[in-house]
């Protein structure tokens, strides 16, 4: 039986609001030559086996990031991960229900939430986590929003050094949100003086660190500035693992952290999903997105979790939403707290290091060969990029 739920009058009356002839005028813009005018070729009904061998050899056309070197990343890096995040994220604990608000049936979600939200506290060296973001470019673009609520001003300035992927996304949200952007031209290996066009109407500066071009940088100078002229710093990572070697942003006086988390527990899965990190002091946290788990106890006295300080409504109510995002990246974070706990601070500081030296030989093996045609640029992508780059010279 076909679901209708829409009566003929129902779409004429939807098609003379948005000011369209017919439903197909809304396919105009899509080429004739991409478009279907019949039933897709196949075959009526396959066994089992034979479905998963065809798709199977569809599959095989596909170039997996494992099996072949590759040299951008941009943000998304292959990094190995254990067997046993995949095994554990199936067990009984984790398969409750989708959706944490009922916590008499979702304790094993609501406490790996809250063990994330613990270590992304403790990564960022900041106060408070929520239950993760969809990635860091969206991540990004909520932090910005984030300060422009809690500071009650509408401009933010964006450093030339932040992924252009996490800029695009927030002009995108400045463009239908209704804020200012100011976005400074990439500079690689050049300072910015970015406290300078901090003023009175400024909400936050977003930085990234290591930036888009591999350098670290000490923001200390530019919290001060901010913090004199009432702005917030917003620190971006890109790279989680790097805060394995790295001061966090905490420590440099950011008030709010936006971090991609696609590199502990989760692969490259062809661009998706990815997993948002966002952190931030404790006196801002009313003005966070998304979901928070909190710890408390039962009537019988017992540890238990809870989703906490906002309601439901608050995340789906348009006037009352802090954010669009009313959920998170479940699964995803659930793999990362696992990696991460599988690794600890030692493992993953001993993590970070490898992927320091790796980064040092490919430095030494390109001033070797400069001028002999090995290496024109450097290298600026993640550990896997500068390993099969090393390996191909020598």
């Amino acid at each position: 039986m076909r679901y209708l739920p829409l009566t003929p009058r129902d779409r004429g009356e939807m098609l003379a609001r948005i000011g369209a002839p017919s439903i197909d005028a809304l396919f105009a813009e899509v080429p004739d030559t991409a478009r279907l005018d019949g039933l897709v070729d196949l075959p009526r009904a396959m066994g089992e086996i034979e479905v998963e061998r065809a798709i199977g050899q569809m599959a095989a056309r596909n170039v997996a990031a494992g099996s072949a070197p590759f040299f951008i990343g941009g943000g998304a890096y292959r990094h190995h991960v254990p067997a046993s995040v995949d095994h554990l994220i199936q067990r009984g604990e984790f398969l409750t229900s989708y959706t944490p608000y009922q916590p008499e049936v979702s304790q094993g979600t609501l406490q790996y939430l809250f063990e994330f939200q613990t270590q992304g506290a403790l990564l960022t060296a900041m106060e408070v986590a929520n239950a993760s973001m969809y990635d860091g470019a969206t991540a990004c673009a909520e932090a910005v929003m984030m300060a422009n609520r809690v500071t009650g001003r509408n401009k933010a300035i964006l450093s030339g050094g932040l992924h252009p992927h996490y800029r695009e996304v927030c002009e995108t949200y400045a463009r239908f949100v209704g804020f200012e952007l100011s976005a400074q031209e990439p500079a690689p290996g050049e300072a910015e003086e970015l406290g300078r066009l901090v003023d009175g109407g400024t909400s936050c500066v977003a930085v990234q660190n290591p930036d888009f071009w591999g350098e670290l940088r000490d923001w200390s100078a530019l919290a001060r500035i901010c913090h004199d002229r009432g702005a917030l710093l917003i620190v971006i990572v890109t790279e989680i693992v790097s805060l394995g070697a790295v001061h966090p942003p905490g420590e440099m006086g950011a008030d709010i952290v936006a971090a991609e988390g696609q590199s502990l527990g989760n692969a490259l899965n062809f661009g998706g999903p990815h997993l948002g990190l966002l952190t931030s002091r404790d006196r801002f946290v009313r003005q966070m997105p998304g979901r928070l788990v909190g710890q408390t106890v039962d009537a019988d006295g017992k540890r238990g979790w809870v989703l906490t300080l906002s309601t439901r409504e608050q995340h789906i109510r348009r006037e009352r939403a802090t954010s669009n995002i009313c959920t998170n990246s479940g699964l995803c974070a659930l793999a990362f707290t696992i990696h991460l706990a599988l690794l600890g601070e030692a493992g993953l500081t001993r993590l970070a290091r490898l992927n320091h030296d790796f980064r040092q030989l490919i430095n030494r093996v390109g001033d070797m060969g400069r001028g002999r045609g090995y290496l024109g640029r450097r290298c600026v992508g993640g550990a896997g990029d500068c390993r099969q780059r090393a390996y191909q010279r020598h």
